[in-house]
């Protein structure tokens, strides 16, 4: 339903946009799987998704954000920027978001800061799910 589902305040969120293939299929990614909650829908062109203090901008073709460049450039989806998300047990989480048939570009891997791994959204967006280090 298009509209606003809840209000935080805007001066208090980091905004991230993505633009998204499916703004329905993006919104479900997100909130079912990943704990966002919807901002604002307005379906199929636009809809604002937020967890914590993040507000992800999720930005169909029909949007502002999806018209052509002067030069003739069309924004699109993908590529190799993402948001982080901090993950308790990342085993355990890739274990879920597998089992619910989602798709991951790699293995986890292990650095002196912690374990990490991409999973992609529905338009190929990628979201790093991050483990620390134990200190």
């Amino acid at each position: 339903m298009p509209g606003t589902t809840s209000t935080p305040d805007l001066a208090d969120l980091v905004s991230v946009r993505y633009m998204v293939d499916d703004v329905e299929k993006s919104i479900a990614f997100y909130t079912e799987h990943l704990g966002f909650t919807v901002r604002t829908d307005f379906a199929p062109a636009f809809a604002d998704v937020v967890r914590g203090n993040l507000r992800l901008l999720l930005s169909g073709p029909t949007s502002s954000a999806g018209r052509p460049m002067p030069d003739g450039a069309q924004p699109v989806p993908g590529g190799w920027n993402r948001i982080h998300l901090i993950i308790d047990d990342l085993v355990a989480e890739v274990e879920r978001l597998g089992t619910a048939g989602l798709t991951f570009r790699n293995e986890i891997v292990s650095g002196p800061g912690g374990q990490q791994i991409l999973l992609g959204d529905p338009s190929g967006n990628m979201v790093e799910l991050f483990q620390p280090a134990a200190r």
